[in-house]
C-alpha cells in the first residue's frame, strides 16, 4: 500500500503529515514554506509512493467561504496539475488548529515549544489526517 498524505495548508507555512504505508496511523512530516510546498511534494513524492493527498479546506460553520478557501482552492488546481494520477481531496478542517494546539498543551510541552509555528501546522496537518483515516476506517 502507498501513504496518504495531509497538507494544513496557509499562505506562509504548511504543515505536512502523512501514514504509514499500511495507511494506519498518522505522524507528523514536516512544516513547509509555503512557497516551498510543491518541489517539496515533488522530491517526497520521487522516493515514497504516495496514493492520496488530502488537504484543509476553510469553511465557516455555516459552510461559506473563509478567507483561506480561495488559496486553497488555488493550491489544489496546481497541484492537481502537478501530481495528475494522485487525487486531491480537500476535508474538512474545522477546529484542527484548536485540537492541535490543546494535544500540544495536553503533551506536557513547555510554553515556549508550543508557540513555534510549524510545530502547530504540523500537528494540525496530522490530527485532519487522523480524522480521515477513521472516518474511512
Amino acid at each position: 500500500m502507498a501513504r496518504i498524505l495531509a497538507i494544513d495548508y496557509g499562505t506562509r507555512r504548511c504543515g505536512i503529515a502523512v501514514t504509514d504505508p499500511l495507511q494506519i496511523i498518522a505522524t507528523p512530516l514536516t512544516t513547509v514554506d509555503a512557497l516551498q510546498l510543491r518541489p517539496f511534494l515533488k522530491e517526497y513524492m520521487a522516493s515514497e509512493a504516495v496514493e492520496r493527498i488530502i488537504i484543509g479546506y476553510p469553511t465557516q460553520l455555516d459552510g461559506k467561504d473563509t478567507h483561506a478557501t480561495k488559496p486553497v482552492r488555488d493550491i489544489m488546481r496546481l497541484l492537481k496539475k502537478d501530481f495528475p494520477q494522485i487525487p486531491i481531496e480537500p476535508v474538512d478542517e474545522q477546529y484542527t488548529s484548536k485540537m492541535a494546539a490543546q494535544a500540544l498543551v495536553q503533551s506536557g510541552l513547555p510554553k515556549k515549544a508550543r508557540q513555534q509555528k510549524a510545530l502547530l501546522d504540523s500537528t494540525a496537518a496530522t490530527i485532519l489526517l487522523q480524522e480521515y483515516l477513521t472516518r474511512m476506517g
